[in-house]
C-alpha cells in the first residue's frame, strides 16, 4: 500500500515544517487576500481553505488503523467486505481557538474532525488573546486574557488555527499553555496557518523544537530581492516577512477584523 504523499515547496527550515504546494489553494488564498474581497465571500473562503488545510493534516498527521468493513454488497456476495488502513476514529484531538481570527478557522477543523473521529473524543478549546504593543505601536508580545479549556491533553493530538503566522508571539503563548505539563502530555501540538514568515517559523521553532507548523503559504516580502531568488531557509538570517510594525508582507491585511467586520 502507497504512503500518503503530502505536495509541500522545497526549503530549509529543517523537520516539522510544511509549506503546501498546492495551485488550487493558493489561487483560493490569493483571492482572500485581494482588497475587492470583503464578506461574505471572504468567511467562505476561509472555511474551504481551512477544510482542506485539516484534511491534508489528518491524512499526514494523523495515526490509521486496519480494518474490515461489510459494504451493501455483502448481503449478495460473500466477498462485499473491504479491507483497508483508514485512519483512527479513536484518536484523539483537541482544537484550540484563538480568538478572534481563530474562531473560524478553529470550529471549520474542530467540525471535520467530528466527522472523522469518534466525537467523544474530540474537543474544542478557547483562548481569548491579543497582541500587546508598545507606545509606538511595535508588537511586543501576546497575552491571555480569558480561557475555556474542557480537560487534559494526554494523548491527544492539540489543533492551533491561526491563520496569520506572522511574529510567533500569540502561538508561543498558547503553545505554552498545552505543553507545560500542567493538562498531560500532548502526542502532538500542530499550528496551521494560512500565510508564515520565516520570522514566524524561526520564533516557534526555537521556543518548541518539535511542533510541527502547517502553511499554505510562505510570506517573505521584505526580504532583499536577491534572497527573495534562493530557496527558502537557505538564507535564513536573511530573510524577512515583516515589515516595521510587524504585518506580513505581501500578506493580507487584518483577517480578524476582516472575518467580523469588526476594525477595533
Amino acid at each position: 500500500m502507497c504512503a500518503y504523499s503530502l505536495s509541500e515547496i522545497e526549503h530549509h527550515y529543517g523537520e516539522g515544517v510544511h509549506i503546501l504546494d498546492d495551485p488550487f489553494l493558493s489561487t483560493y488564498l490569493a483571492r482572500l487576500c485581494a482588497p475587492s474581497t470583503t464578506q461574505p465571500l471572504f468567511n467562505a473562503l476561509i472555511k474551504d481553505l481551512y477544510t482542506s488545510l485539516i484534511r491534508a493534516v489528518i491524512n499526514q498527521e494523523f495515526p490509521r488503523v486496519n480494518v474490515e468493513v461489510e459494504t451493501r454488497m455483502k448481503a449478495v456476495e460473500p466477498r462485499g467486505v473491504l479491507k483497508a488502513r483508514l485512519v483512527d476514529p479513536s484518536s484523539r484531538a483537541v482544537v484550540v481557538d484563538l480568538a478572534r481570527a481563530g474562531i473560524l478557522p478553529s470550529q471549520v477543523c474542530y467540525d471535520t474532525l467530528n466527522h472523522i473521529l469518534n466525537p467523544a473524543s474530540v474537543r474544542q478549546d478557547h483562548l481569548i488573546m491579543a497582541r500587546t504593543v508598545d507606545g509606538e505601536q511595535h508588537v511586543t508580545g501576546a497575552s491571555i486574557s480569558g480561557s475555556k479549556i474542557g480537560g487534559d491533553v494526554e494523548g491527544a493530538i492539540v489543533l492551533f488555527p491561526d491563520p496569520m503566522g506572522a511574529t510567533g508571539n500569540s502561538l508561543s503563548v498558547a503553545l505554552s499553555a498545552y505543553s507545560n505539563g500542567e493538562m498531560g502530555r500532548a502526542t502532538k501540538l500542530i499550528v496551521l496557518n494560512l500565510i508564515i514568515t520565516p520570522e514566524f517559523i524561526k520564533r516557534l521553532k526555537a521556543d518548541f523544537p518539535k511542533v510541527i507548523i502547517y502553511g499554505l503559504r510562505l510570506d517573505r516580502g521584505m526580504s532583499p530581492p536577491e534572497i527573495l531568488d534562493t530557496t527558502p531557509g537557505a538564507r535564513w538570517d536573511e530573510e524577512s516577512g515583516l515589515n516595521e510594525h510587524q504585518y506580513i508582507v505581501p500578506g493580507g491585511g487584518g483577517f480578524g477584523e476582516l472575518m467580523n467586520n469588526s476594525w477595533i
